[in-house]
């Protein structure tokens, strides 16, 4: 056995448990890691110069996989540069089992290169931080290694799930000898864990048939989560026997459900108050993960439920709206498919939830109509163009959306029902704008679809090692909406008016996409004309073996403009 065997083993063992896609950056202290992984011939591996943009990378392959990505780098600040990624990993709830190389516990803080304190660097953001033996030729050592790595990757699958961390100190020599050939044993411990499915209890069962009658304003609320086709089928149902009105962003992939409220963020924010009241639940039932809608969430604090009900499989539950009574711990397709079993009613008291949900039905066509009339604009702005993009998607793709306006303008339009095909993935576990296009470049190296990427010009220059490593991206494409800042300071109350808002909020910069596409071999689409649109539409979604990116460059003051005039119209919509 040589002496990194325990090691070497580790691939094997990941890929006995489906953990099959690594991600790893270049460095000496991680070559045990790195033989192991790039030997296996079970593992797909890829590699990324900058540790930032790998940490996306892994996160976005997660994500498509539905399975943990592992992701490996050096020692010293290598994993320091992680942390935006597992962080965003924590709180989207995607699994990730990351490797930190390291030097051996005694030479930190003696002045040895690439070395910094590792073991629980990324705090509270990962389920838990493991460290592996120093020395691996000891039969407990070996045992150890085994026994750690099936515990971090059996917990990076609990729900909820989410990254975990074990740090690798090794001692030189790093590299095989001469001659020595890497091998995976025959035998390798794999520790199985079986988990729950999460279904509703006799006593849950009990208590919801018992409370269920009393409600008459029943809402529905969801916050982000993967496409699920049985949940969409399972409210859908639910919907038509119970007429419970179902409020949900374009992160919630419950576009679907045909009668499912798309623009309660549109119509929420400029609603008169006795509008308002009239919409006011009695029993919020809530799932997902977060909610994009900031009208929304203002809205439920203070016109709160008098009950409020939040299903999640496991963990802390989030009280986003300040109002949760009832925590279930289920499956949410287990709960509406109990509810619909539920016998209806007197007719007088479904008459009643029948009138609650026309309230809401009345206020989206309210927003959908005062959308339609709204475009199109003399002058072409952002909002417009990702209208034109979102009609225009192809079946069977990946929309992804960066965080600021790009997620926010999306969300104001929304996706239909005859788009359920389309999946849509977004950053918003901590909603920043570093690796919003690696996370996407992550999904596109992991499957076949279009995917297409709607991205502000600061996210996108500052993520753009997202294209720096030598994987192509044919399925890719980008819309970039370039007003040379964050626009999004403009637009909020707050920093529009302050003398400072140019410089320090704005923060305006000069580039456009055209050199980094020379670079990279992209090809670069310059929308300068609103004629230009539907030829340039037409040659930026044909999937011809080419990364693209669509670029408008635009002045934040036109998009602020037309941002204004929107809701001015959206208010005014109101006192006809």
């Amino acid at each position: 056995m040589t002496r990194f065997q325990p090691i070497y083993d580790i691939a094997e063992l990941c890929a006995r448990k489906g953990v099959t896609q690594a991600v790893l950056c270049p460095g000496s202290r991680c070559a045990p890691l790195t033989l192991a992984f790039a030997r296996h011939p079970a593992i797909a591996t890829r590699t990324f110069g900058d540790e930032r943009s790998a940490g996306f990378v892994a996160l976005g392959i997660a994500q498509q996989k539905k399975a943990p990505a592992i992701l490996v780098c050096t020692s010293g600040s290598a994993a320091y540069n992680f942390a935006p990624a597992v962080a965003e990993a924590w709180f989207s709830e995607t699994p990730l089992v990351v490797f930190t190389a390291d030097r051996p516990a005694e030479w930190v803080g003696q002045h040895d290169g690439q070395t910094i304190y590792q073991p629980g660097i990324f705090g509270r953001h990962v389920k838990q931080s493991f460290q592996l033996p120093a020395d691996y030729q000891h039969p407990d050592s070996a045992w150890a290694v085994n026994r750690i790595v099936n515990e971090a990757i059996n917990l990076s699958f609990q729900e909820p799930k989410g990254p975990v961390h074990i740090n690798a100190p090794f001692r030189e020599p790093l590299y095989p000898a001469a001659g020595e050939s890497i091998e995976f044993s025959t035998e390798v411990r794999v520790m199985d864990e079986f988990s729950s499915t999460f279904t509703l209890t006799e006593e849950q069962k009990k208590v919801i048939a018992a409370e269920w009658s009393q409600y008459h304003n029943i809402l529905i609320v969801t916050g982000q989560q993967e496409y699920d086709r049985l949940l969409t089928d399972t409210l859908r149902n639910f919907f038509k026997q119970h007429n419970v009105p179902i409020v949900g962003d374009i992160t919630s992939n419950l576009h679907g459900v045909e009668k499912l409220v798309r623009h309660a963020d549109t119509f929420l924010g400029h609603a008169t108050e006795d509008v308002r009241k009239t919409l006011q639940p009695d029993l919020l039932i809530t799932f997902g993960k977060s909610v994009l809608s900031k009208q929304l969430k203002l809205y439920l604090r203070k016109h709160a439920p008098k009950a409020h009900w939040h299903l999640q499989p496991a963990g802390m539950a989030a009280d986003a709206f300040q109002s949760i009574t009832r925590v279930f711990n289920a499956n949410p397709v287990d709960f509406f498919l109990y509810l619909s079993a539920l016998p209806q009613g007197p007719t007088f008291e479904t008459q009643k939830q029948n009138n609650f949900n026309k309230f809401w039905e009345v206020e989206e066509r309210r927003a959908l109509r005062t959308l339609e009339d709204f475009f199109p604009q003399p002058e072409f702005g952002e909002l417009e163009l990702v209208r034109e993009v979102l009609q225009a998607l192809p079946e069977d793709s990946n929309l992804h959306l960066a965080n600021s306006m790009s997620v926010r303008y999306a969300n104001f339009i929304g996706l239909t029902a005859k788009q359920k095909s389309i999946q849509v993935f977004a950053n918003r576990g901590t909603s920043g704008i570093d690796g919003c296009t690696s996370t996407a470049a992550g999904h596109t190296l992991s499957n076949d679809r279009p995917n297409v990427l709607i991205t502000g010009d600061m996210a996108f220059f500052y993520d753009r090692n997202a294209f720096w490593h030598n994987y192509p991206l044919p399925n890719l494409r980008v819309v970039l909406l370039n007003n040379h800042g964050g626009v999004i300071f403009k637009m909020i109350d707050g920093p529009g008016d302050l003398p400072e808002t140019a410089e320090y909020f704005v923060t305006r910069q000069k580039l456009n996409a055209r050199k980094l596409c020379e670079e990279h071999g992209i090809s670069h689409l310059a929308l300068d004309s609103k004629r230009k649109l539907r030829n340039l539409l037409k040659d930026f979604l044909d999937f011809d073996g080419q990364t693209k990116i669509l670029e408008l460059e635009t002045d934040t003051s036109v998009n602020k403009n037309l941002y204004e005039h929107l809701k001015h119209q959206l208010k005014k919509s109101y006192e006809l």
